[in-house]
């Protein structure tokens, strides 16, 4: 046979397989059916605080505190006066007053009353510090052995021994973006007081202490938007002049006389601009007086009868200790 005849026929035959294969791989790919892209959503919950700002975020109450219960001395005193989780206390809850191995305690240190200029509710309370829990590891008649479980701050001898608050976070919802031009809800409002720590410049995650409480229907989980008056909040005062007098001279050249005016020089009232010189506080005096500015938003943690602790959610610039808070 000859070579050259053998290969055209076998040329052709392998490009007909080859187009039949093409062919019916097309059809079968036309055939089959889309896939479905199916992403599933993260549907965990998540809680707004935990840990040290759940537990550890004190409160100002105006209710009286038990002072029966108390840390009265430690194993290592003769060498330390600060104490924190592993130590191992003195506590004056013994076999007399029920107590059994493995009972927690919170722990809780009183700090005084609160006066503040940023409230026009009297007699807000006092504020408790928490400072952390023990567990009773060791019973005796008169006292038991304590171990410091958890601590957020120093534990001292003297500290109060309180019942353990089970408490539970309220939980992420989604929430529309921050307005920080939206206006007032006519909602009870109040003001950050104070917030833990003394902190007076606060961003996210940070608690503050709010004077709106059980009184005022607060609950927990309540979501309340932080705001301050248009123009307030400034922690210096800008001794800078705001403009220069229209009749400075000085401003021209000698030879061209382009004219007296600066470049700052204020705006003259009246239709003709023969008026007196119009300033920013005049310029302020007739617009409306409740313009405000957002500058974040809180989420109540716990209630006490005149005040609330919340946690800062979210910020749209720092906040300050005397800013207002309004119920969403």
């Amino acid at each position: 046979m000859n070579f050259q005849k053998f290969y055209q026929k076998f040329s052709a035959v392998t490009l007909g397989v080859l187009a039949a294969s093409a062919s019916a791989v097309t059809a079968q790919t036309v055939n089959q059916p889309k896939p479905t892209v199916i992403i599933e959503q993260n549907k965990r919950e998540m809680p707004v605080v935990a840990g040290n700002n759940l537990y550890c975020a004190g409160y100002v109450q105006s209710a009286s505190i038990n002072t029966a219960n108390r840390i009265v001395g430690a194993e290592d005193e003769q060498e330390q006066n600060i104490y924190g989780q592993g130590d191992n206390l003195y506590v004056n809850v013994g076999a007399n007053k029920g107590a059994k191995v493995g009972d927690v305690y919170a722990v809780v240190r009183p700090r005084g009353q609160v006066e503040t200029r940023w409230t026009r509710k009297k007699d807000l309370g006092f504020l408790v510090e928490e400072v952390g829990t023990v567990e009773i590891v060791k019973v005796k008649n008169e006292v038991s052995v304590a171990r410091v479980k958890s601590s957020c701050s120093n534990v001292l001898l003297g500290d109060l021994l309180q019942p353990v608050e089970q408490r539970a976070s309220p939980l992420v919802r989604n929430r529309p973006m921050l307005d920080v031009f939206e206006d007032s809800t006519g909602k009870t409002s109040g003001r950050i007081f104070m917030a833990r720590d003394g902190i007076e410049l606060l961003g996210r995650e940070q608690i503050v202490y709010i004077d709106l409480g059980a009184e005022d229907s607060v609950k927990i989980g309540d979501y309340l938007t932080v705001y301050r008056p248009l123009g307030k909040g400034n922690l210096f005062e800008n001794d800078e002049k705001e403009s220069v007098s229209a009749r400075d001279e000085g401003f021209q050249s000698d030879r061209y006389r382009g004219g007296k005016f600066s470049n700052q020089a204020a705006r003259k009232s009246g239709e003709q601009a023969s008026g007196k010189v119009v300033t920013t506080e005049d310029a302020k005096r007739d617009r409306p007086q409740n313009l405000r500015k957002v500058v974040g938003e809180v989420v109540i943690l716990n209630v006490k009868e005149k005040t609330a602790t919340a946690v800062i959610t979210r910020t749209a610039q720092e906040i300050h200790t005397g800013d207002y808070v309004e119920m969403q």
